[in-house]
């Protein structure tokens, strides 16, 4: 066993108890920390793929700033854990489940690609983490995706700002903002 392939063993495993931990931590400020563990370990493996501009991407956009800002929404709305009723929890399980299949068909699909042969010239692929190449991929090949996950974006901030609007007058039994206390 090479030390190459030992390396990318311990950090893919790092990876994967990381992403365990994500979902099975009921905390979610140890879920948070755990992505970002997830998030760090998946820019050292494109570190190790030669997709430098990638890996770069990965701790100061998703490790420097959504991690940092989900740990603000946390400490700002309070960590809590909210204790759904059973037919919730149903419809979420089902949801996931649901969810669940769709990822494992893509990444099956994604397999089953790989085992194709390669292009012709190997150093093609090799470019695929140079921010050039990355920038046309993107805006040529990949327009359509591109702009389907920034409208998906849209729609979580707008679902996010509509789930943590408090009703009115939700901030009146505060004791730190009554008229009495000053």
């Amino acid at each position: 066993m090479s030390l190459s392939l030992l390396f990318f063993l311990v950090i893919g495993a790092v990876c994967l108890a990381a992403a365990f931990g994500v979902v099975i931590s009921r905390q979610p400020v140890h879920s948070a920390l755990f992505l970002l563990v997830n998030f760090a370990s998946l820019a050292v493996l494109y570190v190790t793929l030669d997709a430098q501009f990638l890996a770069a991407a990965q701790v100061i956009i998703y490790a420097g700033g959504i991690v940092i800002l989900i740990l603000f929404v946390i400490m700002l709305i309070g960590g809590e854990t909210n204790d759904f009723k059973a037919h919730q929890r149903t419809w979420s399980r089902l949801v996931g489940l649901g969810l669940g299949l769709i990822l494992l068909a893509g990444l099956s699909y994604s397999a089953v690609q790989k085992l194709l042969p390669l292009p012709a010239d190997p150093n093609a692929v090799l470019q695929g983490g140079a921010p050039k190449t990355v920038g046309l991929e993107l805006f040529t090949n990949y327009i359509l995706p591109f702009e389907l996950v920034g409208i998906l974006l849209l729609v979580a901030l707008l679902g996010a700002l509509v789930m943590g609007r408090q009703p009115e007058g939700a901030g009146e039994g505060i004791a730190s903002l009554k008229a009495s206390d000053r």
